[in-house]
């Protein structure tokens, strides 16, 4: 039964994919939906049936459940073995809970695919242009690293022979774009690389430049039991 909230004009919709970033895209709608005494729901979408389903999806689809009961949050939506694109499924869920403003995560995709391809916020703004969309970036930090990392800066992975190198300028061989972490007191660009990947976010290890394969580093960030900033 769905939860009466004080402003029934108003409705939050927080999308969310597999990865650390979920859970602040996550802490955002209940702050808004808090600030509004709104309904707040929370969607993923996935391609294959729950049953077939890892364990590492798995555990992300019982702690966000787990985040919205906390909350209040009106409901948990998983929309599993789902063909349709995601823009037509969270149209299509937007528009059967009257939702007014819907929360999404920002991709490391390139500035120049978007455009040839087009993407889920052009394909949105098509579907219901009366929804307001709040695009989340990728954090600029690493939340159990304070100190020993700097702040994040944009940078870019391009392929080097067998390897790949960041650097930080956009350029045409560019395959991947996020942010590097650089070690405090190194003189070298070594640290991590953040980014998105078939989209997961990845975290793969920098030395002096150079990344020997994109193998994500365990980093243990942003997933914590709680949601309280």
């Amino acid at each position: 039964m769905e939860k009466i909230k004080g402003r029934m004009d108003e409705s939050i919709l927080v999308c969310v994919y597999y990865g650390p970033n979920g859970e602040r895209l996550i802490k955002r709608g209940c702050k808004i939906a808090s600030m509004l005494d709104c309904p707040l729901y929370i969607l993923t979408v996935d391609p294959k049936p729950y049953s077939e389903m890892d364990a590492e999806k798995a555990h992300y689809i019982a702690k966000w459940n787990k985040i919205a009961e906390a909350h209040d949050a009106v409901s948990f939506i998983l929309k599993d073995n789902e063909k349709r694109p995601i823009s037509k499924v969270i149209a299509q869920v937007a528009r059967e809970k009257q939702v007014t403003q819907i929360i999404l995560g920002q991709t490391a995709q390139s500035r120049w695919e978007q455009i040839a391809k087009g993407s889920i916020i052009n394909s949105l703004l098509r579907e219901i242009p009366f929804v307001d969309l709040h695009i989340i970036s990728v954090p600029r930090y690493l939340k159990e690293a304070e100190g020993h990392y700097e702040k994040g800066v944009r940078a870019y992975l391009v392929k080097d022979n067998e390897n790949y190198r960041v650097i930080f300028k956009h350029t045409k061989d560019v395959l991947y774009e996020g942010i590097f972490f650089k070690e405090s007191g190194t003189d070298f660009n070594t640290g991590v690389f953040k980014f998105m990947k078939d989209q997961q976010m990845l975290h793969v290890q920098v030395i002096d430049d150079a990344v020997a394969a994109l193998e994500n580093v365990e980093m243990e960030l942003d997933i914590q039991d709680d949601v309280d900033e």
